[in-house]
């Protein structure tokens, strides 16, 4: 294979699998809570297809990637109905978390494999280990981004589902009425406002350390299984 498309290959591929794996638990976590639209849209499935989206998925990652940028992006959202839910206030708290819980626990497969890999192949430079070294890390790396952006309390993210199940139901109600604004708010705090204001990046002061913390524990976890 061509060197120059192992790299953003080696990116795009557990890019994919991070956001397909996220989507797929809510589905999952709604289905166990007694809401099965997901199923009936065929959304529980893993094949990419049913939840690549063009631009969320793979043009803005490849933007950012090429400009040095943090990757994210998204897939299609599994559709939840929340009414549909046994306790719907805790359901859907149930059923966000679900996604970042997974990226977690994929992070951690992630670091199995890559200290698996480096233990059995040793000091080997060989082309196709290195590509796999490199989704590997990637995995690890996007999933552990993924889980902490997607709980940032912003519409339409994770962790606004879950703040609106804390909040009392006043609160809650007033909460959700922004949620037809939450592109807009996403433009503006993770846009607009690091670009006017550098050193107030939402993702470089709130999603970063986590995630370096975290990523640190995972590639320690990496080298235990290496023999390292």
């Amino acid at each position: 294979m061509d060197k120059s498309l192992l790299q953003p290959a080696a990116l795009i591929i557990p890019l994919i699998a991070a956001i397909v794996f996220h989507e797929v638990a809510h589905g999952w976590t709604a289905l166990a809570l007694g809401d099965p639209t997901a199923r009936e849209r065929r959304r529980l499935s893993l094949n990419p297809l049913r939840h690549v989206d063009l631009f969320g998925t793979i043009l803005l990652p490849g933007l950012l990637a090429l400009t040095k940028a943090p990757v994210f992006g998204w897939a299609k959202p599994v559709p939840v109905n929340k009414w549909r839910l046994r306790d719907p206030r805790r359901g859907m708290m149930v059923v966000a978390a679900a996604g970042p819980a997974t990226n977690l626990v994929l992070a951690a497969v992630g670091a199995v494999l890559l200290g698996l890999l480096v233990r059995v192949a040793g000091n080997r430079n060989d082309m196709f280990l290195q590509f796999l070294a490199d989704n590997f890390n990637n995995f690890i790396l996007i999933n552990v981004f993924l889980a902490f952006f997607n709980l940032l309390p912003l519409p339409p993210f994770d962790g606004s589902h879950i703040v609106e199940g804390l909040l009392p139901p006043s609160l809650a109600r007033a909460y959700a009425r922004l949620r037809p604004f939450g592109f807009a708010l996403l433009f503006l705090v993770l846009l607009v406002i690091p670009a006017l204001f550098p050193g107030w990046g939402v993702v470089q002061r709130l999603v970063l350390p986590p995630v370096s913390w975290l990523g640190d524990w995972y590639y320690g976890l990496a080298r235990l299984i290496a023999g390292a």
